[in-house]
């Protein structure tokens, strides 16, 4: 019973985070007329703040040390947030600017993305099904810049940027708090000389747009940890397979909210776009499920022939022809 409550909770706390990730664009126009830099730069010292709080309350202090020993995971921390500050000031930008519907397609092509890259850098090896659904996502974005009139660079852009901050986070292996608490601390000064540089010349939005406008501004620090501290909740109670279908929750709330209640506009080429990508993330699911189950099975099959009396003779191999490639794709949360 227990552990059907703790898979009970995670559910709910995976849910609670990609659905938060899924209404912020509700969030980013409530802070107009704040540019995307500066709302950018507030959410880099505000994270800092909230998730050193969440730190201390928990007593995960102990990392700074060891990472302050490692050349290496703090120049990919650096790669890290580097690649995170582009994507989140180019989707604050994006919700802004009338282009919900767009930033959502970044985050369906991500996982496609992600595995296109992990066989161009990691030379990983692919399945047929995720073969089928690259090149199906292949064909959605040509089906797409035929619809726009031009390649949907915001969402390649917001897609390459996070599978390439996902690649440097699994090379740093850390946690989640820990990670996002290590990316705003490298970003923090320069965040913080940018917002100081602005008050200087009269342009900072933070005092001048009012009291209720600067709490918006520092609420952006919750914003970003909350979701996060939801996410790792969950991922120590759920399995894998379920956080990766639990992801698609955000881009449908996001193209949800670009058609219903930004109002913008989805003529049928873009449709017709959706639906292939939409047919790739459905093969690209399914053949991660089956992979996940062929490996329990195999497990269970492994530990029963190991359990076998001496005299029953060694056990056979087991072998997969479809073993080869990641059966699911490291999960990372949106922003």
């Amino acid at each position: 019973m227990a552990g059907k409550n703790e898979q009970r909770a995670g559910l709910l706390y995976g849910i609670g985070a990609y659905g938060i990730w899924g209404v912020v664009p509700l969030f980013w126009p409530l802070l107009e007329p704040t540019g995307a830099v500066e709302i950018l730069a507030h959410r880099m010292v505000w994270s800092l703040g909230v998730v050193g709080i969440a730190l201390l309350a928990l007593g995960r202090w102990a990392w700074i040390r060891e990472l302050l020993g490692q050349p290496r995971r703090l120049g990919l921390i650096a790669v890290a947030a580097t690649v995170i500050s582009v994507n989140w000031g180019l989707y604050i930008w994006s919700v802004n600017h009338g282009h919900v519907v767009e930033a959502s397609l970044g985050y369906f092509i991500n996982p496609l993305v992600t595995i296109a890259m992990g066989v161009l850098l990691l030379g990983e090896r692919l399945r047929p099904a995720q073969w089928a659904a690259v090149a199906t996502g292949f064909a959605a974005v040509l089906v797409l810049a035929v619809g726009y009139g031009q390649p949907p660079w915001i969402s390649l852009a917001l897609a390459f940027s996070f599978a390439t901050y996902g690649l440097a986070k699994k090379k740093v292996d850390m946690g989640g708090l820990e990670s996002l608490a290590a990316e705003t601390a490298v970003l923090f000064l320069p965040a913080l000389g940018f917002l100081l540089w602005q008050g200087a010349r009269g342009d900072s939005t933070f005092v001048s747009s009012g009291a209720g406008h600067g709490a918006l501004l520092a609420a952006t620090g919750l914003v970003t940890a909350i979701p996060l501290i939801l996410f790792g909740a969950a991922a120590i109670r759920v399995p894998l397979s379920v956080l990766g279908l639990l992801q698609y929750l955000a881009p449908v709330f996001q193209l949800a909210l670009g058609i219903l209640y930004f109002h913008e506009a989805m003529p049928p080429e873009r449709w017709a776009g959706f639906a292939l990508v939409w047919v790739a993330l459905i093969l690209l699911t399914w053949d991660a499920l089956r992979t996940a189950r062929r490996t329990r099975a195999q497990a269970l099959r492994l530990a029963v022939l190991a359990g076998a009396p001496e005299g029953a003779g060694p056990a056979p191999a087991v072998t997969d022809p479809e073993a080869g490639g990641p059966a699911t794709q490291e999960r990372t949360p949106a922003p």
